[in-house]
């Protein structure tokens, strides 16, 4: 079974391939966002977990940008949903009736587009993503062997239609042939209205455990995205940004390990109906703040 404890286990795991940080030595519980204006000039959010589960958007969760942006805040969204191009990211946004800017939002797609490998890419995709963004020839991988063994790398937007069978495909080719892994969604599992579905990186991870060193992982905790992001925040300290997530090895601990400040949001992500706090002192991984929802 799927669930927070399983989720935390295999992140702990894999924690020798995510980048080293700092946890900060207290961690302050606040009742919303607005109690930290004071020390924050941009709040970068997760999407699942914190503004959304699955399609539905939490409730207040557009009520708090606005008052955010009210105060003279700057918002970004920082996703690891790799299934969709930005147009599509913003598009969804929108659906999910949250007024964002497309430059208020930034993926792990987009980091990984920036560090394709050459050659020809054998591609894990979405049904309706029509990889219009992929700008050098690429195979559409389905049940066909031969269409894998034609790749001179993966790249894994999307784990929608992924399944046993073509993971068990994946891994037969690359021991004919190991080539690079390209992972454009560094997370193990994502909530949804009705439990929790596996990424991109957990088939990933099952790759790099049996290949090492093949797989590149984009997204959060990867530094990539926060570059990506502070590119367009120009003026604001590292120090005065702040990220917003529901999961403590990506969300948090790829923030502090960038220099940014950290919010962990428990009510309806990961550890939604758990002890948080437990989690945090088993991993060592404490935030500067913690409250339910923002």
């Amino acid at each position: 079974m799927l669930d927070a404890d399983t989720i935390f286990r295999r992140y702990e795991e894999v924690r020798p391939r995510l980048p080293r940080m700092t946890t900060a030595p207290r961690t302050a519980d606040i009742a919303t966002l607005l109690d930290i204006t004071g020390e924050v000039d941009a709040f970068v959010f997760d999407a699942f977990g914190v503004l959304n589960v699955g399609d539905h958007l939490i409730e207040g969760a557009d009520r708090r940008l606005q008052a955010l942006r009210e105060r003279g805040c700057r918002i970004r969204v920082l996703t690891n949903a790799a299934s969709q191009d930005h147009a599509g990211a913003v598009a969804k946004f929108r659906r999910l009736g949250l007024a964002l800017d497309p430059v208020e939002i930034v993926t792990s797609r987009q980091a990984a587009l920036h560090r394709l490998p050459a050659g020809r890419l054998g591609v894990i995709a979405a049904e309706g993503d029509g990889l219009g963004d992929i700008r050098r020839p690429f195979i559409r991988l389905g049940d066909a062997p031969d269409d894998y063994d034609a790749a001179d790398a993966f790249l894994f937007l999307s784990s929608a239609l992924w399944s046993d069978t073509r993971q068990a495909i994946l891994m037969a080719s690359m021991a004919r042939d190991p080539r690079p892994v390209i992972v454009a969604n560094a997370d193990l599992a994502a909530p949804r209205e009705h439990g929790f579905t596996l990424e991109p990186g957990h088939f990933g991870h099952l790759v790099e455990d049996a290949f090492p060193g093949r797989v590149s992982f984009f997204g959060k905790p990867f530094q990539d995205v926060y570059a990506l992001v502070e590119a367009t925040l120009p003026g604001v300290a590292r120090d005065r940004i702040a990220m917003c997530g529901d999961t403590l090895h990506t969300d948090i601990l790829g923030a502090a390990a960038f220099g940014w400040r950290t919010v962990l949001v428990t009510a309806d992500g990961l550890f939604a109906g758990r002890e948080s706090r437990d989690y945090c002192e088993r991993a060592g991984i404490r935030p500067d703040w913690r409250l339910p929802r923002i």
